[in-house]
């Protein structure tokens, strides 16, 4: 069961009060390349990236986002440290929200500056807390970044907004070991109703950096904890959308795209299942459609995990049964099985939008 929390707007898209669990992403472009920037956000569109958030380092950068903005297909968010001018610059192009903690910005009347000009737009702040970069009195009390400490930044950040009369908050407390992280999550969610932006910070590359963020934020969701997620990885931030989408899907919150189910192979298995898996997968990934496709090796649990799926192939010796609805389809040779399955997916998708047209 999902935590109750406030529900804050972010453009068209809506995060916490029970909605759907959104997938976000950060450029890894300059933002003052406004061309190479955008054409990374529309490919994080497309793999299904819901909101997405630049770095703003400086007024060159900050003066970009006017057209970013503008030309977004997706929600904005700009990520802003110590320079109030500098999100005053992103309120005023038109962000769908900011991402600064206001106990680095300085003096209140900075904040309160801030705090204005989102209150008249509208504009949600995340406060972003990072265990590598922790206050040094927080430090000092607790020895180290502990999990205590992160709830404890948070909470102190969040004074300083509520001083001021502003609740369109969001919080995030992000370390790069899952343990620490899943901690602080859980003792802030204990504390405040405001949405949780979840993430393993600086979780790596994308191999081991995919394992600690489905660990993590696997169990944090499992808990109910967590109204939109980052995964953060070395790597494409194209991959960092597909791993959160399937972390979702896993465990049933969210549907976008194919489910793949192949089995690991066994000695029994008489076909290159591994080279038809991956390529099926490697061709049909970018798929929007909810569609479950099965590649299975031998007739102990092929048959059936194949008849359940939409689509899917059972291997035999050198060929495999293609299925379709739970029925056999036909006998396919083992060098056109990737074809005959992508082709029958393909047949089914263009069935079904033709039945809803």
């Amino acid at each position: 069961m999902l935590r109750s929390t406030r529900k804050i707007k972010l453009g068209q898209v809506f995060v916490g009060g029970g909605e759907p669990i959104s997938v976000q992403s950060m450029c890894k472009t300059d933002t003052r390349d406004t061309r190479s920037t955008l054409a990374q956000i529309e490919q994080l569109a497309k793999a299904g990236c819901e909101i997405v958030r630049c770095a703003v380092p400086d007024t060159d950068a900050a003066q970009a986002l006017a057209v970013l903005c503008r030309k977004s297909p997706i929600p904005l968010i700009a990520d802003i440290h110590f320079d109030y001018r500098l999100a005053l610059h992103a309120v005023n192009a038109g962000v769908a929200g900011l991402r600064l903690n206001p106990g680095n910005i300085g003096e209140q009347w900075k904040v309160k500056d801030i705090v204005k000009a989102c209150a008249e737009q509208k504009i949600p702040i995340r406060i972003g807390v990072n265990a590598g970069s922790l206050e040094k009195d927080l430090l000092a009390k607790y020895g180290y970044p502990t999990p205590e400490a992160m709830v404890d930044s948070a909470l102190g950040h969040i004074r300083i907004l509520e001083d001021l009369g502003y609740q369109e908050i969001k919080v995030s407390l992000k370390a790069s070991d899952v343990h620490r992280t899943v901690l602080a999550y859980r003792l802030m969610a204990e504390r405040v109703d405001y949405p949780l932006h979840i993430g393993i910070t600086e979780a790596g590359t994308s191999w081991s950096g995919t394992i600690k963020s489905a660990v993590g934020l696997g169990s944090l969701l499992f808990d109910g904890i967590g109204d939109t997620l980052r995964v953060s990885l070395t790597g494409d931030p194209v991959e960092e959308v597909r791993v959160g989408w399937e972390i979702l899907k896993s465990l049933g919150l969210r549907d976008r795209g194919p489910v793949f189910i192949s089995c690991p192979t066994c000695g029994r298995c008489q076909i290159d299942l591994i080279a038809v898996a991956e390529e099926v997968e490697r061709r049909l990934h970018n798929l929007p459609n909810k569609i479950t496709i099965a590649v299975m090796g031998c007739a102990v649990n092929g048959p059936g995990e194949a008849r359940e799926a939409d689509v899917g192939i059972a291997g035999g010796k050198d060929q495999g049964l293609l299925f379709r609805g739970g029925s056999v389809v036909r006998k396919v040779p083992q060098s056109e099985l990737a074809d005959a399955l992508i082709e029958e997916v393909m047949q089914l998708i263009n069935e079904d939008n033709r039945r809803e047209l």
